[in-house]
């Protein structure tokens, strides 16, 4: 079969010493959009618009820290713990969706302290339809870096990474991407349904499950992201998913058992 061959550069641009890559302006861009999609939400339900700069100050070192320091203790422990400083690098890659996810739900925790007209679920009912679309664009970037590679394929659509070998493989990345796609739809869609009158948790309750599940499943696809997993009956993300999904089945639920929003307790 005549399959698709990705050779993409993961460098847009060169401007003198500085490197621009796909990865960090795809990821900028998720937090860019986030920041007017929540612009149009604190419209919406008459807030302070001034609060949003905060909140993204917040999200960004949150995401960022989670993400890495995820990546390190959860995939390759024992190497970033006896070479510690490598923490610090985050240029060089590695970062984990299950550390970002619990880098964020700890920075609105500590931001919904200070901000008490803003409770720390109100935010995430909210934040959620930023964070999916910006996952979105993460594993488009992940794309352009030909990393997270999915198992050898001989399905119409597998593709060949060029840079990494000539083996037709899952395009395991857009599987994600696509995923998070429908689900900022969903997310999205359901908000503007409800608006001010947004159950409590039901945002967030959606989108911890519908994330993780797929998140699971398309673990399926990938392969092995450290050594670690070589010989574990699921990979490390499977293990990370569960508790996430079941947080999110509880949420959904229980948001269904309460009286709509209208107001932030």
């Amino acid at each position: 079969m005549n399959y698709f061959v990705w050779n993409a550069s993961p460098i847009l641009v060169n401007i003198g010493p500085l490197s621009i890559r796909w990865y960090g302006l795809l990821f900028a861009l998720g937090f860019i959009i986030g920041y007017e999609i929540f612009t149009w939400i604190y419209k919406v339900e008459g807030k302070n618009q001034k609060d949003i700069d905060s909140l993204t100050v917040v999200m960004v070192i949150s995401t960022v820290v989670g993400a890495r320091l995820g990546h390190c203790l959860f995939y390759e422990p024992n190497y970033y713990l006896s070479h510690p400083v490598e923490i610090l690098e985050v240029w060089k890659g590695g970062l984990a969706s299950h550390g970002a996810a619990i880098g964020i739900l700890l920075g609105i925790w500590i931001y919904s302290r200070y901000k008490r007209e803003y409770s720390m679920m109100w935010i995430l009912d909210r934040l959620v339809i930023a964070v999916a679309l910006a996952a979105i664009l993460i594993r488009l970037g992940n794309f352009f870096n030909s990393e997270i590679l999915g198992h050898p394929a001989s399905v119409p659509w597998a593709i060949i990474f060029a840079r990494v070998d000539k083996i037709p493989r899952h395009p395991a990345q857009l599987y994600e991407s696509v995923s998070y796609l429908i689900i900022f739809i969903i997310l999205f869609f359901t908000y503007k349904k409800y608006k001010v009158d947004l159950p409590t948790g039901r945002l967030f309750g959606i989108f911890l499950t519908l994330v993780f599940v797929a998140r699971f499943i398309i673990e399926y696809f990938k392969q092995n992201q450290s050594e670690l997993e070589q010989n574990m009956a699921l990979h490390i993300g499977q293990y990370l998913s569960i508790p996430f999904i079941l947080i999110g089945i509880y949420y959904w639920v229980k948001s269904y058992k309460k009286i709509p929003l209208n107001s932030n307790n």
